[in-house]
């Protein structure tokens, strides 16, 4: 952590968390110095309120249980230190609203070395809170940085990599870069990737993580897009799925047709439960029964499911009377008690499914 501090800057005292979360916490840095900034502005404040405001008041586990701001103007600021997020709209709001007033375009020369630094500030600030967290019996063990820039990912995870070498990142999760660009500067191929995409950097290979750079439209929609994924359960203590399989559909393994493959898979929220919406009339008898044998639910994970494959029908052959309930999305597991080798021999048994049902 760079030594140098802010003069005059008064002790943060940290509030004590509320209870325990395998959720990660959340560093959101936005750089302001873009030239389209005050366009910029208008659509992130939006997006981050309404992802925020459903945050706050959603019932069940905490899906996000802590969140700070910075900007980068081109010194970091601390707009939020970090705060819990659960039935705290009006302090999120405040915010929010001090970022709305950073409406000056293109007034601040561009640079990286401020959202440096307001990385290597938000993970001292986070192990500062973990530590009095955890004098209080309480554990925020993980955080994830969000970086929503206008300027070249490129460059900046550059700098990223290197000014990190030297950071205690045992709590970091995952870093991203998000690029936002307007459609006219959007190509084709520009999807989610991680960078070193071309040979691996001695300098990544120091951090023992890889930086996520990922382009998004510059419009309210992508970003709450963005923003909900902060939403999803990002446990990985057990997978949540087991699809039995008849072995002999992969032409790769060695086993009897007449034995089952097991696929190890996590299940992914697509929408969210009415019944976990605040307001809702009559939510808590709404929800769905978890006493019942149909019951499946992403979050929390209680529960081992496994299905069994009896056969494979195409979609206009099911009929959708019989479908009901809230969807989900499966993924192959991330779970971290299974080795690397039994990950990836599972990953891509996933895929060559998939692949067999195009």
């Amino acid at each position: 952590m760079n030594s140098r501090k802010l003069p005059s800057e008064p002790r943060r005292i940290f509030p004590a968390a509320k209870a325990p979360s395998q959720q990660p916490s959340h560093i959101l840095v936005v750089d302001v110095t873009s030239p389209s900034w005050a366009n910029t502005c208008s659509v992130l404040s939006e997006a981050l309120e309404n992802v925020l405001c459903l945050a706050c008041g959603l019932a069940g586990p905490c899906r996000v249980p802590l969140l700070s701001l910075y900007v980068v103007q081109p010194q970091q600021e601390c707009l939020l230190p970090f705060t819990q997020v659960r039935e705290n709209f009006a302090r999120i709001q405040a915010c929010i609203s001090e970022l709305r007033s950073l409406t000056a375009e293109g007034c601040f020369p561009q640079g990286v070395n401020g959202v440096v630094q307001a990385v290597q500030d938000g993970l001292q600030q986070f192990k500062q809170y973990s530590r009095h967290t955890a004098a209080g019996g309480s554990t925020n063990s993980s955080v994830e940085i969000t970086i929503l820039t206008s300027q070249p990912s490129r460059e900046m995870v550059k700098q990223l990599e290197k000014k990190l070498q030297d950071i205690d990142l045992v709590s970091l999760r995952r870093i991203q870069v998000i690029e936002v660009l307007k459609r006219d500067f959007l190509q084709p191929e520009d999807v989610e990737q991680c960078v070193p995409a071309e040979e691996p950097s001695s300098d990544m290979a120091i951090l023992g993580m890889d930086i996520e750079v990922q382009t998004v439209e510059d419009n309210v929609i992508s970003l709450e897009m963005l923003f909900k994924t902060w939403l999803h359960d990002h446990g990985t203590e057990r997978e949540q799925l087991h699809l039995l399989l008849p072995s002999g559909g992969f032409g790769h393994t060695a086993a009897p047709k007449n034995t089952l493959m097991c696929l190890k898979c996590d299940l992914q929220e697509r929408l969210l439960d009415p019944a976990l919406l605040s307001g809702t009339a009559d939510g808590a008898g709404r929800a769905a029964d978890p006493s019942s044998p149909w019951h499946v639910a992403a979050w929390p994970s209680t529960a081992l499911h496994k299905l069994r494959v009896l056969k494979a029908l195409k979609s206009e052959g099911v009929c959708e009377s019989v479908l009901y309930g809230l969807p989900f999305i499966i993924k192959p597991t991330s779970c971290w008690q299974l080795d690397w080798d039994e990950l990836e021999t599972n990953q891509h048994s996933f895929h060559a499914l998939c692949h067999s049902l195009l």
